[in-house]
């Protein structure tokens, strides 16, 4: 992933009702969930939700399909962990880690 790539996807998680968003799909997992669903669960404006998600669907961290009548947005996944990835990549390649060292970092959090 590039730099660019990254700062647009993070960006779009630092706004605080994006970032609600998207944790609620995380934890919907790979079946998604319902706009409507979605809705209701957050309590949010279907206007908001719709501005919100058009957001997190264009940078890539968000995909839907349809079913029927429904809408259900999904969590990209491979794009979730490669984000995640791009922000681990260089850990401790200046410090005194050990081998398996970014996994104590993790623990000691």
């Amino acid at each position: 992933m590039k730099l660019d790539d990254a700062a647009v996807r993070l960006e779009a998680l630092g706004n605080p009702t994006r970032l609600r968003i998207y944790r609620t799909l995380v934890r919907a997992g790979e079946e998604g969930m319902a706009v409507g669903k979605l809705q209701e669960r957050l309590d949010i404006a279907a206007s908001t939700l719709s501005h919100h998600l058009k957001t997190l669907v264009g940078v890539g961290l968000v995909t839907q399909t349809r079913e029927g009548t429904t809408l259900i947005c999904h969590t990209n996944y491979p794009m979730m962990r490669g984000l995640i990835e791009y922000m681990l990549e260089e850990c401790c390649v200046e410090g005194t880690c050990a081998p398996g060292g970014l996994a104590k970092l993790f623990k000691a959090a």
